[in-house]
């Protein structure tokens, strides 16, 4: 939790909608959306970063949820080693399932391959990532090994604006609820994948609405992918408190912003205060990724 409570207090932001227009000491920002996103320039992240430039991209994340690396020439362990420094690498439980990834198997990846013959694509609702585990995926590295030549954009929607332009009658309702993330609701029920035998995918309860440590807002924190219930309500009540939600966040574009990939992208994102939706708009062209993602020993808390 130290990278937390190094950067709690100079990220605090104020209003809706705001972010900070501040310098970087060693890195270039430019805002790609009002909502969030920001273009990085200045760094190799095929070499060693030094403290100075770590410190800048942990201002940044916090500032912005999500972070594109144009023109990388990287390879999976420059991945890998890049996010070590933002936690704890997670190894998802379907890698195995999916294709291997450009580093041979390693769990540590994530890899699919989407083409004519994909019954589905990972990632095509608006979602968290696993936020099913217990101490969910804070930070999420995606570099797109193949891209269609048009279509194939990831779009992210902020999680402190969607919490914020609640009605307060509203937020008065959600602060203090729970709400189930179920792994079989998202990958048996969305992917068709089974556990293994004599095993489950995780559930694990999780607030509502949570209190981001880096910059003390609150945000929403339920998603239509692996949110199946707040447990406080009846289920009538509860599907239609969570498809208000879910409408919520799906229908404001205004707390939304689309990436376009171009080769040699790397984007990483927020997955707490931040929703992504993969659009599948390129059949039956091939698109190709490869996820890193890290975890900070803590989950979402009010």
């Amino acid at each position: 939790m130290s990278f937390y409570r190094d950067f709690n207090d100079k990220t605090a932001i104020e209003g809706w909608n705001t972010r900070p227009l501040q310098a970087y000491d060693t890195i270039q920002v430019t805002l790609i959306a009002p909502a969030l996103g920001a273009e990085v320039t200045g760094l190799d992240l095929s070499k060693e970063l030094s403290a100075a430039q770590l410190a800048d991209i942990k201002r940044a994340i916090a500032d912005h949820l999500v972070l594109i690396f144009r023109d990388q020439h990287i390879h999976a362990e420059d991945q890998k080693r890049f996010a070590r420094h933002f936690g704890t690498l997670h190894r998802h439980l379907l890698a195995g399932a999916r294709a291997l990834s450009s580093n041979g198997e390693d769990g540590e990846i994530l890899a699919w391959h989407t083409g004519p013959d994909s019954r589905y694509t990972a990632g095509d609702a608006w979602h968290h990532d696993v936020s099913c585990d217990p101490e969910p995926i804070w930070g999420s590295f995606l570099r797109v090994i193949k891209q269609p030549q048009i279509g194939g954009d990831t779009a992210f929607a902020n999680m402190y604006l969607a919490y914020e332009s609640l009605s307060d009658p509203l937020k008065g309702l959600l602060d203090g609820l729970t709400a189930i993330h179920d792994g079989g609701k998202a990958w048996t029920a969305g992917y068709g994948a089974e556990p293994e035998a004599g095993h489950s995918f995780p559930a694990t309860e999780h607030p509502v609405v949570a209190r981001h440590p880096l910059t003390g807002r609150k945000y929403l924190f339920v998603n239509e992918a692996f949110t199946s219930h707040i447990p406080q309500l009846t289920r009538a009540e509860s599907d239609a408190v969570l498809g208000l939600l879910f409408r919520h966040v799906e229908k404001h574009l205004a707390f939304q912003a689309r990436i376009h990939w171009t080769p040699n992208t790397l984007v990483f994102w927020d997955n707490w205060a931040t929703q992504h939706h993969a659009i599948w708009d390129y059949y039956p062209a091939e698109r190709w990724g490869e996820r890193v993602s890290a975890f900070i020993g803590d989950a979402p808390h009010p």
